[in-house]
């Protein structure tokens, strides 16, 4: 009875010591550390997010980039850092999901060594085509893409990034083996889409959208479970029958491993009540930026889900022999 009293009372105070430190956090500047380079797609999400959070916080939140190896390196920093709520990661598929099947030796595990904060935001994919290509619908690309797949290619900003596993898993899925072209960045892949020397690109709508507007390129289909908002009359791949495909950059929040539960919550809600804002909403759907329904925000969700999406992203990647040392 004594020892079960012991430890009754030592849960009270271990309850009562995380309330206090949720009391008093923050009580200064805290870090958001962005795994990429500066003005890219993700950097502008978390700028706008860090400025409304230290808002609401109270404290400035401060937008640090930390690149290297596929944005490993600011998440490996994160996973090792004190668990005391001043530092976060604004993680993504790459440094939660893909990277831990791509690289033959990853820097962290993602699903065990952080602390899950909220599923924010997603960036859809869009499946584009030079103009002149013989297809409009999913269906007419597959029939076309299964009977030409020899003679075919797509591009990406990469290997290893967003555009080229966009597009392994697309063919994965649509049975197809097609050559991959990789580019240093999206832009000159987009160039030789439009010059009709590659055959097709999974680009970001964020930077795929000018070139649609202005007919250089013909959209396919959007690769995520809903419609872009920025691109309403292209339908998504699940729509055209390709049943629960979704091939996306989403981005969330993460903590340290061993955060205390008071900190975590107490973030979760300045995060949601930030998503909730008219203003930081309006500049996330003007980067072509979904953010996520509600029921999806929970930490619980986003626990599952990076367990989830590491799986998901596995198989396609060990069939097309893509890996990073």
């Amino acid at each position: 009875m004594l020892k079960k009293l012991m430890m009754v009372g030592l849960a009270a105070a271990c309850i009562g010591v995380q309330a206090a430190q949720a009391d008093k956090w923050p009580s200064r500047p805290v870090t958001m550390i962005v795994p990429f380079a500066a003005g890219g797609p993700t950097d502008v999400v978390g700028r706008i997010l860090a400025q409304r959070l230290g808002e609401i916080l109270e404290q400035q939140v401060v937008v640090e980039n930390v690149g290297g190896a596929g944005g490993m390196v600011g998440a490996q920093r994160i996973a090792q850092a004190r668990p005391d709520g001043y530092q976060m990661l604004l993680g993504t598929v790459g440094t939660q999901a893909y990277n831990q099947t791509l690289y033959k030796k990853p820097l962290y595990s993602a699903a065990d060594d952080f602390a899950p904060v909220a599923l924010i935001a997603e960036q859809p994919l869009v499946l584009v085509v030079p103009k002149e290509f013989p297809a409009k619908t999913l269906g007419e690309f597959t029939t076309y893409v299964k009977a030409n797949a020899a003679k075919l290619s797509f591009g990406s900003g990469g290997s290893g990034s967003a555009t080229h596993l966009g597009c392994v898993l697309l063919n994965s899925a649509l049975g197809v083996d097609v050559q991959h072209v990789p580019y240093r960045g999206s832009a000159p892949a987009m160039q030789d889409l439009i010059a009709g020397r590659i055959n097709y690109l999974c680009d970001a709508v964020s930077t795929a959208l000018p070139h649609i507007q202005s007919g250089a390129v013909k959209p396919i289909a959007v690769l995520s479970r809903a419609r872009s908002a920025v691109l309403p009359d292209v339908p998504t791949a699940q729509e055209q029958g390709l049943a629960g495909f979704e091939a996306n950059n989403w981005i969330g929040l993460f903590l340290p491993k061993h955060t205390p539960e008071a900190i975590i919550r107490r973030l979760h809600q300045a995060t949601i009540e930030a998503m909730k804002t008219p203003s930081l909403r309006e500049h996330m759907a003007a980067i072509g930026t979904d953010l996520v329904a509600a029921d999806r925000t929970g930490s619980d969700y986003l626990a599952k889900f990076v367990a989830s999406e590491i799986k998901k992203w596995a198989e396609p990647i060990k069939s097309a022999g893509v890996t990073v040392d």
